[in-house]
């Protein structure tokens, strides 16, 4: 935790501060937005937003965003849906930044569920709150990894029972189109949710998935993909983008 949200604690002032700083970046944007610059619209890391628009290439599409935190920080879709015309489902977990997502994404879907695979026969996971590094609780947590979410000190470790989901269970719920893009972004539980998504019924277009050790985490993956997906590219040093066997490349688009 740094000086000043220690500080700020102590005083019983630091989550009227970070909602203070939460509301200036929002209106700030906003109002860029609407005198049509996206100047401050494009948070994904690693220029993905930017990417993701360069391959798809499309208006009116509709995305997944799973692992969600509060709508707009790190977001992979929250340009495409601003600037490209996309609508889509955020998943989050963890309640306060459900309730953010919420505020940042009000015209997308915002479920609050922990996205489990087809069979899981429990109502909700435990689930341990590390912002940006929330993950499924218990003895596995490494609190090296969990640690960085936390490291200014804005918000506090805490479990949380969550309520269980697949993700078909929700897309089904809400009626929704053909996926053109799934956002995956779950600290390591990629194959679980992956596993919880009817390909028979939800394959989306484009997969793109966080992996952080390729050697470790690309097999289980493609285990649950199967033949119907294959590798279109690495985007970043974490995240991999497969394509939907029957959708052309970019490269052969007419």
């Amino acid at each position: 935790m740094s000086a000043a949200t220690t500080v700020l604690k102590a005083l019983g002032l630091r989550d009227r501060v970070l909602a203070a700083r939460i509301d200036r970046a929002r209106s700030r944007r906003l109002t860029a937005e609407a005198a049509g610059s996206d100047a401050h619209s494009k948070p994904a890391l690693h220029e993905m937003d930017v990417k993701l628009d360069a391959i798809l290439d499309k208006d009116g599409g509709f995305f997944i965003e799973a692992g969600a935190n509060d709508g707009f920080t790190q977001s992979n879709t929250y340009w495409l849906e601003r600037f490209r015309g996309w609508h889509g489902l955020l998943v989050e977990p963890m309640q306060e930044l459900f309730d953010l997502c919420r505020i940042e994404r009000p015209n997308a879907q915002v479920v609050r569920a922990a996205l489990v695979p087809a069979g899981y026969d429990e109502p909700t996971v435990r689930m341990h709150f590390g912002d940006l590094m929330s993950t499924v609780a218990g003895d596995h947590i490494d609190q090296d990894w969990v640690r960085p979410g936390l490291v200014l000190g804005w918000r506090d470790a805490y479990d949380a029972d969550v309520p269980a989901r697949t993700l078909s269970s929700i897309l089904d719920e809400i009626g929704a189109p053909e996926v053109d893009l799934l956002s995956l972004d779950v600290e390591g539980f990629e194959p679980s949710v992956l596993a919880g998504l009817d390909l028979e019924r939800h394959a989306p277009r484009w997969i793109l998935v966080e992996v952080h050790d390729e050697a470790t985490g690309r097999p289980p993956i493609e285990a649950v993909l199967g033949e119907r997906y294959v590798l279109h590219d690495r985007l970043s040093p974490l995240d991999l983008l497969y394509r939907r066997a029957d959708v052309a490349p970019p490269s052969t688009r007419s």
